[in-house]
Parts: structure tokens; sequence; C-alpha cells
């Protein structure tokens, strides 16, 4: 990938256009459900790529004009368009989506804001930042809306010339250049359309999709590989090495300014960066240093010299060189020199850490986006899968993974914005936020927000433990109490585990334009109750995440959240409880875990290991959980971590089915089996809420059927294969129509009234009260009469209701 051109095609084909020609204004339809509009009083309308779109030539959709003279319509399959060919007005353009979409307002003006039924627009898109932010903040556009339209508004994004450099738009105010999504509640197929005209997301390198350790702290190199060590040896596995701006020389002389710019390696604390960076690969880590490139390469910089040959400039000063993104000649010495030099003693990537706002020496470019950009495709050199790191510049930013979102304060509102803040961003296409999990500055100690805080980022695109420089904040498991620092261990390892589930779905996203988190309207975009749930979440195709992010509750010590289970049938695949679907419930958890459901059918592959490695290795033995109840299917995809874009590498396949009318499960063979792989793989099936089948067979092709032995618990029913070839398909058979087990609620409530800080004969009543035989419904009001606190008395509802609506 070179980083002075890269593949668009910005022209919309001249079918696809109404206008344009002898006209102030110019229609392209890029798709059924996706219109461009330009207005220009001088009658030139930008052909050039934007930061939004830069493939506009697409296949052109089935459309209608109807002019009248005065009056343009453009219809589609999806949206109906009227136009009075004057200056855009909200009288005078508008648009609606066919179909009945809503009860009410599905109909777009021009220059006003889609808005549900409520009267305002409840979904958005992401932010540039959380710097800062304590809990909630604005948020940008999106791409669907609940009334069926949205919009994004181009009119200000710096463009792309043919040879790869950039332009800002041309002077004027009176240009606008817009995009009309008008997709119904067909969010998905929005989605798919904003990928298809801005880009789709780059395949992200495995490695990313593991634990990073993050850390403002002046380590010396010794002090680093030891804590990388520490990790190890608390079994806690780490994939990405962050190493914050003390790497470089930060007091410098007040002359030249302070000290956050920097590329000289401070060699008190790292006296030898090529050995340091040696020792944190042999450790299966890449490594990323941070940079904050505003105050350009000062007379002090070990690259001084070689900066100023290469840019032609006179040290004779001792001037600065200034940093200028919109300078050419600059930019390619900031890569080809400053950043290659560090790169070649083991940089695998950069953390770009801008924060000077919007504005550089050319009007109309952003900074921002120029990093972004060109930091991304620098970064595919020598063959690599480019990866950078940092903030959110608008609109087309998912091209340019992964995100930053910025200094994140240490409270509960933070923790409890951050889930929606990831689902809403996909909303614009931006897949791959990596947030500083745990917070970085303010707040206090606290070891349930952190733990919560820990589990939160198993389930998010990115886990990126990060703290400031402060000796009290530290996110080390270690550094905190006994049963916050298990939980947040065995939350770590399960992000390692979780890699093969992960990975691919970091395929899906590439291939398949499916973000890796999505919110629940998106597959149920007619449910109240899927816009109402914010913080719940799909995390892949597989599972739905409802994550606490609330202080326990003093008496009961369990968190909770309010839950919206879709309809069907759900299993926790931490704890095996089954919930019937369709409704809101309470669900109530210790430290241990926060609330995760499959749907029958469901296959979550995951790394068997116990204590998972290092890095972003393919495991050598798989585990899988299966819930039974429905018909499910699976591809597991692995490669050898070659090949820059996804389209260049060579996945191998593992395809897993499970058929539920006759109890089997069919897994492999792989194919192509990777380079250098181990000829056979360990498998563990793992059934949630099964109970133990009168009889397992194993079938491995081109051999017999022989016997299984099981183990099995109150989660389910274990099966464990040793040595199954990769090249050879084999097949378990469970049994005809196996069923999940209602949950034995008397075994779920036991601890919790065992634990619930309340008298002991209140604990006897509740207990005589949840283990009488009568009906549900009896046992439920017998609980009501007691005058329990609404917090216990819903955490033993929860269970009694499981499988009982």
């Amino acid at each position: 990938m070179d980083r002075k051109s890269f593949s668009i095609s910005p022209i919309a084909n001249s079918a696809a256009v109404v206008g344009g020609q002898g006209c102030h204004y110019r229609f392209s339809v890029l798709a059924d459900g996706l219109l461009r509009y330009e207005w220009a009083a001088d009658g030139i309308f930008e052909d050039r790529a934007s930061t939004f779109a830069i493939r506009r030539e697409q296949p052109v959709p089935n459309f209608r004009v109807i002019d009248r003279g005065h009056e343009l319509e453009i219809i589609t399959d999806r949206v109906h368009l009227v136009y009075d060919k004057k200056r855009f007005s909200a009288s005078g353009l508008s648009a609606h989506v066919r179909g009945n979409i809503t009860e009410w307002q599905s109909k777009w003006r021009y220059g006003t804001e889609p808005i549900d039924l409520e009267g305002r627009n409840s979904l958005y898109g992401t932010a540039r930042t959380l710097d800062l932010a304590d809990g909630r903040i604005p948020l940008g556009p999106a791409v669907i809306s609940r009334c069926g339209l949205a919009v994004i508004d181009d009119s200000d994004t710096m463009l792309f010339e043919s040879d790869g450099w950039v332009a800002p738009r041309p002077s004027g105010e009176d240009r606008v250049d817009g995009y009309l999504f008008a997709y119904g509640h067909d969010y998905r197929a929005a989605i798919r359309a904003l990928y298809a005209i801005s880009g789709n997301q780059p395949l992200l390198p495995r490695w990313a999709l593991g634990n990073w350790w993050s850390r403002y702290y002046p380590y010396t190199a010794d002090e680093y590989l030891a804590l990388m060590d520490r990790f190890r040896a608390e079994r806690v596995p780490l994939s990405v090495a962050v190493i914050d701006m003390d790497w470089h020389i930060v007091d410098v002389d007040p002359v030249h300014g302070s000290g956050w710019t920097g590329y000289s390696w401070n060699l008190q604390l790292i006296p030898d960066p090529d050995a340091f960076l040696t020792g944190l690969h042999d450790r299966d880590l890449k490594t990323t240093l941070n940079v904050h490139p505003a105050d350009g390469i000062r007379s002090f910089e070990d690259c001084y010299h070689e900066i100023a040959q290469a840019l032609g400039r006179d040290v004779s000063s001792g001037d600065p060189i200034a940093f200028d993104v919109t300078d050419r000649e600059f930019l390619n010495v900031y890569f080809d020199v400053l950043h290659r030099r560090l790169e070649k003693q083991g940089v695998d990537f950069w953390w770009v850490d801008w924060q000077q706002g919007q504005y550089s020496r050319t009007s109309g470019i952003d900074p921002l986006w120029m990093l972004n950009h060109f930091h991304f495709l620098d970064n595919a050199h020598d063959g690599r899968r480019p990866l950078t790191f940092s903030r959110f510049a608008g609109p087309g930013s998912h091209r340019y993974p992964v995100g930053f979102s910025g200094d994140t304060v240490v409270t509960w509102a933070s923790l409890d914005f951050q889930p929606e803040f990831t689902a809403t961003a996909s909303n614009i296409g931006y897949g791959w936020w990596s947030h500083d999990i745990g917070g970085h500055i303010f707040g206090g100690k606290d070891d349930e927000l952190a733990t919560r805080w820990v589990q939160l980022g198993v389930f998010s695109p990115i886990l990126r433990l990060h703290s400031s420089n402060n000796p009290f904040n530290t996110k080390e498991p270690w550094a905190f109490g006994s049963e916050a620092r298990e939980n947040m261990i065995e939350a770590l390892q399960l992000r390692h585990r979780l890699m093969p589930y992960i990975y691919t779905m970091n395929v899906r996203a590439a291939r398949e334009d499916e973000p890796l988190v999505q919110p629940m309207y998106w597959d149920h975009p007619k449910r109240d109750e899927a816009y109402s749930n914010r913080n719940e979440f799909r995390f892949g195709s597989e599972l739905i995440v409802a994550p606490i992010t609330t202080p326990r509750d003093p008496r009961t010590r369990l968190g909770r959240v309010l839950a919206w289970l879709p309809p069907g049938r759900h299993v926790d695949v931490f704890t095996g409880t089954v919930y019937d679907g369709d409704r809101h419930l309470w669900l109530h958890r210790s430290l241990k875990a926060v609330p995760v459901l499959a749907a029958e059918g469901a296959i979550v592959p995951l790394d068997a290991a116990a204590e998972p490695r290092n890095g972003g290795h393919n495991p050598t033995a798989i585990e899988v959980i299966i819930v039974v109840g429905a018909d499910g299917t699976f591809e597991l995809l692995e490669d050898d971590g070659t090949g820059a874009v996804v389209d260049n590498v060579q996945f191998s396949r593992t395809p897993i089915a499970f058929d539920q009318q006759t109890g089997t499960i069919r897994i492999g063979p792989m194919s192509p089996v990777i380079p250098q792989a181990p000829t056979t793989r360990e498998w563990i099936l793992r059934f949630p809420a099964l109970s133990k089948p009168k009889a397992v067979r194993l079938e491995i092709e081109g051999g017999e059927l022989t016997p299984v032995t099981t183990d099995t618990d109150s989660y389910g029913t274990v099966v464990r294969l040793d040595s199954i070839p990769l090249d050879k398909e084999f097949t378990v058979d469970i049994g005809r129509h196996p069923k999940l087990v209602p949950t034995d609620a008397a075994a779920r409530i036991y601890p919790i009234v065992d634990d619930a800080q309340i008298s002991f004969d209140q604990k006897l009543s509740i207990w005589n009260a949840v283990t009488s035989d009568t009906p549900i419904t009896t046992r439920i009001g017998q609980l009501r009469a007691l005058g329990l606190d609404s917090v216990l008395f819903d955490a033993v509802l929860e269970y009694l209701v499981a499988t009982h609506v």
C-alpha cells in the first residue's frame, strides 16, 4: 500500500447523475437508498474524492426522474425526492422513505434534522474524543435514524487529488455537498451503503485483538520488561506494549518550549532502545510509541541535522523545523526519515496523540485527518498489515483503525456511557474504538469500578488498560484487593481466549461490513425496547452483552442491569442459566462476571488454554460453546498473519455446524491447513444447560463411530476430543433433539439469599417461599408479602421467572 496513493473511484456513473452541467444543482443516485445532493452557485461541482466519499462510482440503481420544468422528482425503490430547482431550502428540497416506515414523520426537509416519533433523532454516531468527559457527551451524525432518513453534510471536508495528495474545498460559502441515506429501518443496508462509498473497514492484525498494556509513566527499560514478566507470572496474557511519551526526552530547555513533542530516546530511562524493543518482541509483544507531533523537530533532537539536510534547511541558527502536515516535502521526510529510523529499531506502529484542534497552515485541512490517513497508509510498508492509533476525525475515519478515544475520567459515569458510545459508533461505520479501560485521570480508587471496566473491555473492540502517572493510579490487577484481582485476571485471560471468535468477526467486519459491536436495534428496529436499552449490544454474530456499569447493591452485594432479552431462548455463557426472551428482566451478577447471552443455535469458538500466552497466535486447542435448541453454523477463520489487506489474505476455514434434529456437530476439515501448523488439534465441546446425554459418539472422516466420555456439572455438558487431524472432518453425536434444561431456580437463589446482608429469619422466610410446592405466581406473591428490598426481590425473581414467562 503506497501512502502517496490509495484506491479511489470518486466520479459517479454519468447515468446516475441528474442535473449538473448548466445547472446550479446536481443529484447523484448512488444506490436505491443513497442520494448525493449538491448546490453550486457557480455551477462547478466537485468530483474529487473527499474524506467521506472516495468511491462514488457505484452500480446505477433503478430510478425514475419526473421533470415538470419548475419541479424535479427522483424516485427509487426506497426513496422519493422532490425539488423545486431553487437554492436548497426546507420548503424546496424534501424526501421521504417509500413504504410505511413509521406511524409519523418519515420525511426529511433540507436543513432540518430527521427526527423520530418522539421529536428527536435518537440514533447518533460518535465523537472526536472522550477527553475529560465525565459521562454522556454530544455525538455526531449517523447514517441511520428511527424515521428512516439520515444526512451527512460533506460540504467542508478536505479532498483527495488523483495523485494521492490533498486539497481544501473551493472557497465560497454558497456550496452544498450532502448525502441522504434513506433506508428506512434496514439499518444494515444503510451501513453497507456507507462502506460502499466511503471504503471498507480494514482487516486488523490478530495481535491487535489481545490485551494492550499502557500507562503514562516514566518507566526505565528494566522496569518495563520486569513488568511484562510480572504479567506473565500472574497468568495475564498481553499482545501490545504501549510506550507513552516518556520514551523520549521530556525535560527540555524552556527555550525550546515544552517536552510534549519528542523523537530522541531518553537514554537515562532506556539506555539501549534496540535491546529494549527486542526484549518486548521476544516476549511476543508488538510495540507502539506515543507521539505528539505538533512542535516539530527542534535542535536538541538526535535527528535534527538529518531532517534539516533532507529538507535543505539551514541548521546554523538552530531554528526548529516546524510541523507542517500540509507540506508534502515535510510529510515525506516525517515518515521516510524521522519515523522510519525508529521503526527500524523495532517500533511496530504509532500512537498519534494529536490534541491541537482542526486547523493547519492551509485553511480547510484538518491535521488529524492528515495524520490518520498518511500514518495508516505508511504503516503498510514492507508488506505489513497496517494499523494506526489515533482520535476520530469525522465520518470516513473507519478506514484508519484503531481509534483512541482520549483521556477518560475515572468515574462510574464515564463507564456507564462507554458501552453506548462504542455501539453507536457503528452507526457511522466506526468499529474499532480503543478506550482507556479503567479510566485515565481524576476519580479515585474503586476496585469494583476497575473490575467492571475490565469486564466491559473484554467485550469492547480493543482492550487497552491505561492510567496516569499518579503513582496511586494504576491498572495492574495485583494492585487491587483479592476479589478484584482474581476477577480482573480471569477477564483478561478470557479476552485472549475469545481471540478465535473475535478474529473471525474481524474478518467479517472487513468482508461483510458487519462491525464487531452493534446496537440491539440493528436486529430489532421495530422494538422500542431495543432503543431504550442503549448499553446492551451485540458482540459479533453470536453474543449479546449487558454490561454492569453501576455500583453493586450493598445488601445483596450484586451488580445488576436491566436487560432486554430478544424473542427466543437464551443462555448465559458464564453461568449456564436459561432465559426465555421477549421481555425486560433485571439480571444480577457478582463481581465475577457480567451477563453475556447466546441464543439457541449459537456457536462460539474459544482458545481452550486456561492461561493463554502472549501475542496473537492461532491456538493449538479449541473450545466451542454450542447452545442446543436450534440449528447453528459458524466458520472459524485463521491465517498466518501475512497479507496487508483482506483480499490478499489466504484464510484457513474450519466449518462448524450443529443440526438440532439429529443432535450432531460436524467440524472441519480445516482448508487449507495453515503452513507450519500442528497436524492435529484438541477440541473441547461445551454445551451449556444440557443434561448428560445417554451416549456420545465420535466419527472421524474415514473411520468408525466410537464412544466418547463426557463431563456434566451445573453448567452443562463437556465433550473432550484429543488429537483430531486438521485435514479431517469429524462428527459428534449427542442424541436427537437435545433440549436446554430449565434453570434450577432454587440452586441459583440459595447463594444469593445466603450472601445477602439481612437477618437470618428473613433469609429463612425467603427460602421457604422459593422452595414451597406451589405455583410460581403464589411463590412470587409470598415474596412480595415479605416486603423485601426491591433489589433483593428482583435478584430472587430473576431465577424464579427465568424460564417461566
